[in-house]
């Protein structure tokens, strides 16, 4: 196996894409129809659940995305371990779009120009020997994107910040819940594709340490807080969160009165990809809000390159301050060894992992009722944690009796976990109500070949779910 060092350089360079660029341009027009319809249907519901007061009645009178096409550069084509073809490439996209939003209370305005900017994966996989070749096309972003609106019309609402900050909250968040790593967008494109071969597990998992913050002082305050901050020295409470890609945040605890802050705490990550950017955000914990302090990042594969320590810089506003804060890191893979899983049984501080549970769904087969009322769903649940797919409907064209799912769920394996480990429990759902489930118990994955059990599991009223339940230790990488 190729070491850790030998994986992080083993990209032979970038190149341009010229032709790429090319295709993009001829079906922009294409593109821009199935982008809009995916916006209207995806976007605009999560307007109602996630934007305060008037604003949740934002909706789409007009919605063009523009004539100019994105542009891709700088394309890294690579091999997956698991037999896949990887394409790594920038996006560019400086959108001259024609979009209109109004709702109730709300004034009409427009989004002119969207600016976009990030690192998209292409995973190409499984390849077969039988056209179309490829299996699946699955898109991500490496990191979140960038993202930028200009507003038109109504300048003194639409410009404001509350709208901006708001509108790009929705729209990012629903990036990264479908095509921010971990999560990918799967396209298929040969209909028996098997989602247990299309799947590309994490690439390991990072520990890293928040170790101490230097030159800390709270940003320029105004109004109350500013008059406050006069009577009273300003020293500021900092605390840490950080984010890998889509994963769950970390939050470290709060220093109180202290310019120079120092944590020593560690927390576990898992990686999809050596390119995914840790960011830290510090902030000064305040009873009137928190404040930014800064920002600083770096990723994966810079951080274990530089020998597994890195004093990183801070950003406050894309202004560089006079802070700085150290970070340490050691890389773990992840090994289908059961004697490495059960031998960490004892190890492991508060927020360190052991080993990873990975449970598929990849369809369920032989759903009865009658087509109109069946909105089929899988519940996985293990170690007291809860996980659901999305939900299916009828529609023409599709097979709700047999319906795919292709969903993954990664569980973290903790050693109060594998002291006393429970069955992994699938269940069935049709709306909110459980029609049948199966239980796998936990020392039949462990003693499975692999430690993979996989296949089609009976759930009850000869309904059948296919899915596949792995275990993984965790070893340090060298």
């Amino acid at each position: 196996m190729a070491g850790l060092v030998d994986k992080l350089t083993a990209s032979g360079g970038t190149e341009s894409v010229d032709f790429l660029n090319d295709i993009v341009e001829q079906l922009w027009p294409n593109i821009n129809a199935a982008g809009c319809q995916m916006v209207k249907d995806i976007v605009e519901p999560m307007f109602a659940s996630m934007l305060p007061g008037p604003l949740a009645t934002l909706r789409f009178a007009k919605l063009d995305l523009g004539p100019i096409p994105m542009k891709l550069s700088e394309v890294d084509v690579h091999k997956t371990d698991h037999g896949g073809i990887k394409l790594d490439m920038d996006v560019t996209w400086e959108g001259r779009s024609d979009i209109e939003m109004d709702g109730n209370m709300v004034p009409k305005f427009g989004i002119e120009h969207i600016h976009l900017k990030g690192r998209l994966s292409i995973l190409l996989a499984p390849l077969t020997n039988i056209i179309p070749l490829i299996g699946a096309a699955q898109v991500a972003f490496i990191n979140p994107p960038e993202l930028k609106l200009d507003f038109t019309n109504a300048a003194n609402i639409a410009d404001c910040f509350l709208v901006d900050k708001a509108v790009r909250k929705v729209i990012l968040s629903v990036i990264s819940s479908m095509a921010v790593l971990p999560n990918r967008y799967l396209v298929k494109l040969d209909s028996k594709n098997d989602y247990f071969k299309t799947y590309l597990p994490h690439v390991g998992a990072l520990r890293l340490t928040i170790g101490r913050a230097v030159n800390i002082n709270g940003p320029k305050k105004s109004g109350a807080k500013g008059l406050l901050a006069k009577i009273v020295k300003d020293v500021p409470d900092c605390y840490c969160k950080v984010n890998i890609g889509a994963g769950e945040e970390w939050r470290t605890s709060t220093k109180k009165n202290d310019h120079n802050p120092e944590w020593n705490e560690t927390h576990d990550f898992l990686v999809a990809d050596y390119d995914q950017q840790v960011l830290i955000d510090i902030q000064d914990d305040d009873f009137a809000g928190d404040d930014d302090i800064g920002i600083a990042t770096t990723t994966v594969k810079d951080i274990m390159l530089n020998g597994g320590s890195k004093e990183l810089e801070l950003f406050h506003k894309d202004s560089l301050t006079d802070a700085k804060i150290t970070v340490h890191a050691k890389f773990f893979n992840f090994v289908d060894d059961a004697g490495i899983l059960t031998s960490n049984q004892n190890e492991g501080g508060e927020g360190q992992i052991v080993g990873l549970a990975t449970i598929l769904i990849a369809s369920a087969l032989g759903l009865q009722g009658q087509r109109d009322e069946l909105n089929p769903s899988i519940k996985v649940a293990w170690g007291g944690k809860e996980y659901r797919t999305a939900a299916k409907s009828y529609s023409p064209g599709t097979d709700i009796f047999n319906p795919s799912f292709d969903q993954a769920f990664q569980v973290p394996v903790t050693a109060d976990l594998l002291a006393s480990p429970s069955n992994f429990k699938i269940a069935l759902l049709n709306g909110k109500s459980e029609t049948g489930s199966v239980e796998i118990p936990f020392s039949d994955v462990l003693n499975a070949p692999g430690l993979i059990k996989e296949g089609g599991f009976e759930v009850g009223n000869g309904a059948i779910v296919r899915a596949s339940v792995s275990l993984r230790g965790l070893r340090l990488a060298h």
